[in-house]
């Protein structure tokens, strides 16, 4: 078994594990980062969703974090070609999807998150072992010692550092090193949530989506064939829903209201200029109506609604029921692609859009899913601090009362508490929220010393988390957990101390890294709808 080691390891190469690895480069130490894949970017890249962003984002974001995005649209600025309004556009849009004001083509995030850590791998401070996973943990009391991780082939590799960060999309490194963690749905005595369930529930976890993405070729024919679990798909109804799954109808999140969201409100060709607010423009990643050379398409994202997988949970259940559930959101994304090809009802009257071609190269795959499943809930690390929904809910704290304001800020965000149909058989939990601060405490074990959560995996409840899940959270909860790591590791200190005394703490984080610790009082009082 071979030994590597550096001054911080780092776990999973989501946004979390890029954002804690840049951090940590940025303040003069050595990375080793793993990722399950051969992409890194996590929920951006590898599972193939555009970034779901709050309406601030363009002013109110880490240094970092801008860096990316700005990245992204210098891409398509350098290698597109853009007509004149799109190339002058600051606010560049590739895709033009409403969704988030930045929906691109995963393929370009994982190109520019390389680049970014391109000069720190030619000067051997960085090492990334892609398509390496955790197998197991050493610990010593209030220490892990190693990490051991498995490569595609099965050998392993045995790491080890001065801190270990867990960035892994399900809190894996909880589980391995034995760091008390919660998982699933915690009950309202247990919170004192207004929309946690009457009873805790480890297996009420939320929905998994595995995505892809089509192109429209008009005048053309790609339908895939007939997948197994197609005709199980097309004829189940939940209660959840309205009726099939392979249907334009789904449930609004907010009202749970039936609603009838088709693919194309009119003609595609007329949409791909006049853009509408079909199922279509959604998720849109890449807009020929940007592009003045033929041969483009649009090309558009499945996270819908309809692709939310949720007969079988991930955590709490052995490997065959595990991999069972990732078969059953494969299954049933690729059955609403067959279902859209051959039987959904079409804008100008017909049945079925065979025009509709499945494009994995955009995701980096064949067989035109994502490389993984896309993750929204995680282990969760019983931290010092646990954020709660009155820290952040509307109707818990009132109109007007704004975020819980937190002196060990690390970070700030915003999403609305966004919890999908769980394995629980529970519907859409969609609620407002104030744009809020990430608490350095939730980011502290009581339990281990020299270990910082960077992921999903911090100090939420089942109901926070539904706010601190998204893509610009999740970067600066990276950013926060190598920056303590390095913090630590010069002044001798452990996270729980820091968090006792913050502030010199902070000042690295908004100084050496532009990191925003508050929001201004207006916005954190914001009520979005």
């Amino acid at each position: 078994m071979i030994k590597h080691s550096a001054d911080v390891v780092i776990v999973g190469g989501g946004l979390g594990g890029v954002a804690a690895a840049r951090a940590a480069l940025l303040l003069g130490r050595s990375v080793i980062l793993t990722e399950a894949t051969d992409w890194l970017g996590g929920q951006l890249t590898s599972q193939g969703v555009p970034p779901d962003e709050h309406p601030w984002i363009e002013q109110h974001g880490s240094r970092g974090y801008r860096a990316l995005r700005e990245g992204i649209r210098e891409h398509y600025r350098r290698a597109y070609p853009l007509i004149p309004s799109a190339l002058g556009d600051p606010l560049l849009n590739p895709g033009r999807g409403f969704v988030s004001a930045l929906c691109h083509e995963p393929r370009v995030a994982a190109a520019v998150l390389d680049e970014m850590l391109s000069s720190w791998v030619a000067q051997r401070r960085l090492l990334i072992l892609r398509e390496h996973e955790p197998v197991a943990a050493a610990r010593d009391g209030d220490r892990l010692t190693s990490v051991t991780v498995r490569r595609r082939d099965g050998s392993t590799v045995r790491l080890g550092g001065g801190f270990i960060l867990d960035a892994t999309e399900l809190g894996d490194l909880l589980e391995l090193a034995g760091i008390p963690y919660v998982m699933g749905a915690e009950s309202r005595a247990q919170t004192g949530e207004l929309h946690a369930p009457e009873r805790a529930d480890p297996l009420d976890q939320q929905a998994i989506t595995w995505c892809a993405a089509v192109e429209y070729r008009a005048g053309e024919s790609h339908v895939i064939e007939e997948p197994a679990g197609y005709r199980h798909w097309r004829d189940t109804v939940d209660k959840r829903w309205p009726g099939s799954q392979l249907s334009w109808l789904d449930v609004h999140p907010i009202t749970l209201e039936e609603r009838d969201r088709p693919l194309f409100l009119r003609d595609p060709d007329e949409a791909a200029v006049h853009d509408d607010r079909g199922l279509w423009h959604y998720r849109r990643i890449l807009s020929r109506a940007l592009l003045d050379r033929p041969g483009f398409a649009d090309i558009s994202l499945i996270n819908w609604p309809q692709t939310d997988y949720w007969e079988l949970p991930l955590l709490g259940v052995d490997a065959e029921t595990r991999q069972a559930a990732l078969r059953g959101a494969r299954d049933l994304t690729l059955s609403f692609v067959h279902w859209m090809q051959t039987e959904a009802p079409r804008h100008d009257g017909g049945r079925g859009y065979p025009e509709l071609q499945l494009r994995g190269d955009v995701l980096g795959t064949l067989d035109g899913l994502a490389k993984s499943a896309y993750i929204r809930e995680s282990r969760r690390m019983k931290a010092l601090f646990t954020v709660t929904e009155e820290h952040v809910g509307h109707a818990m704290r009132g109109p007007g009362a704004g975020s819980a304001i937190f002196d060990d800020s690390v970070g700030i965000g915003y999403y609305r508490i966004d919890l999908h149909p769980s394995t629980s058989g529970r519907t859409y939990v969609d609620i407002a929220s104030y744009p809020f601060q990430i608490p350095l405490g939730a980011l502290v074990s009581p339990d281990v010393a020299n270990f910082v959560p960077a992921n999903k995996n911090i100090g939420t409840t089942h109901i926070s988390n539904g706010a601190y899940r998204l893509h610009p959270v999740e970067w600066s909860i990276g950013e926060a957990a190598g920056a303590l790591a390095v913090h630590c590791l010069d002044r001798g200190l452990t996270p729980a101390e820091v968090r006792a005394e913050p502030r010199e703490f902070q000042e690295l984080l908004s100084g050496a890294l532009g990191v925003p610790l508050a929001w201004p009082d207006g916005i954190r009082r914001a009520t979005v709808d």
